[in-house]
C-alpha cells in the first residue's frame, strides 16, 4: 500500500483543465470514469513535481450560464474569455494551494453541467465531494432562486453525511445589471449556515478568495475531527507527507483574512 500511494505522489501534479467528460444514456459508473479521466489527462497540461498533504475534492453547483466554467479556468489557469463553450457533463480541473506554512492541498474541482438533462450524471460526483460552491448570476434573479434548490439536492443526496458549502455571487463586474442585492445573498448565506462572497472571473475579483475560504474552512474542520478520510471516499485523501492536526492550529489565519476586494473593471 505505501508503495503504492508513493507512485501516487511521484506522478506530476496537474494545474488547470484536464478532460471532458461527455454523458451516454445511462450515467457512468464513478470509479469506470476515473479511469477513463486518468488515462485522458491532456499532455499539454502544466505539471508541478511537489508533494501535497491532502487532497480536496471539491465541486462547483448552480444553474447553467452563471459562470462556474469562468470561475474555475480564472482560478486554474488565470485566464478569462466572453465566450465560452457550455459544460457538457462534468469538466475536471486542479490546482494546489499553501494553505499554511508546510501544508499544500491539492484540489480536485469538478465543474457540473446545470442544465436539467444533465442531472443523472452529475449527482454521481456529489457523495465524492467535500466541498461546494453554490454560484449564482447576479444579473439573473431565477439562479438565486434556485440556489435553495441545489443545496438541499445535494444535502439530501449525501446523507448521512455533510458538505462544506460557500455561496458565490457571480460576475459582480455587472453592478448595474445587478438583480440581487448584497444584503439578500447575505441573509440566505445566514439561513443555510454558509459563507457568502461576490467574484467577478472578468475582473479577477475575489476567485482566489473564494477557494481559498473554502479550502480553510475544510482544514480548520479536519483538525477538530469533524472531517475525517474514509474508505471508499475521494472526498479528502491524505498524501505520504500528511500533517498531524491539531485543533485550533491556523484559527489566527482566518480571523485576519484579507477582507473581500470590490470589483474595479
Amino acid at each position: 500500500m505505501i508503495a503504492a500511494a508513493a507512485q501516487q505522489q511521484q506522478q506530476p501534479e496537474l494545474r488547470g483543465k484536464h478532460t471532458a467528460l461527455f454523458p451516454t444514456q445511462h450515467p457512468p459508473h464513478p470509479t469506470h470514469t476515473q479511469h477513463l479521466l486518468h488515462r485522458r489527462i491532456s499532455a499539454s497540461s502544466h505539471a508541478m513535481d511537489t508533494l501535497w498533504q491532502y487532497q480536496f475534492r471539491i465541486i462547483l453547483l448552480g444553474d447553467s450560464t452563471v459562470g462556474k466554467s469562468s470561475l474555475l479556468k480564472r482560478f486554474t489557469d488565470g485566464i478569462y474569455s466572453d465566450v465560452a463553450d457550455p459544460t457538457v457533463g462534468v469538466d475536471f480541473y486542479a490546482r494546489s494551494l499553501d494553505i499554511e506554512p508546510g501544508v499544500k492541498i491539492k484540489l480536485q474541482l469538478w465543474d457540473t453541467a446545470g442544465q436539467e438533462r444533465f442531472r443523472s450524471i452529475t449527482t454521481s460526483y456529489y457523495r465524492n465531494s467535500v466541498g461546494g460552491l453554490l454560484v449564482f448570476d447576479l444579473t439573473n434573479r431565477k439562479t438565486f432562486d434556485h440556489v435553495k434548490e441545489w443545496h438541499k439536492e445535494v444535502s439530501e443526496h449525501i446523507l448521512p453525511h455533510h458538505m462544506v458549502y460557500i455561496l458565490i455571487g457571480h460576475k459582480s463586474d455587472l453592478n448595474k445589471d445587478r438583480k440581487v442585492s448584497r444584503d439578500e445573498a447575505e441573509q440566505l448565506a445566514a439561513d443555510l449556515g454558509i459563507r457568502y462572497i461576490e467574484t467577478s472571473a472578468k475582473c479577477n475579483s475575489n476567485v482566489d478568495r473564494a477557494f481559498e475560504l473554502l479550502t480553510r474552512d475544510i482544514f480548520e474542520l479536519m483538525k477538530m475531527g469533524e472531517i475525517v478520510t474514509r474508505d471508499g471516499w475521494d472526498g479528502v485523501k491524505s498524501g505520504l507527507t500528511a500533517k498531524v492536526l491539531y485543533p485550533g492550529d491556523g484559527e489566527e489565519d482566518l480571523a485576519t483574512a484579507s477582507p473581500e476586494k470590490g470589483c474595479h473593471c
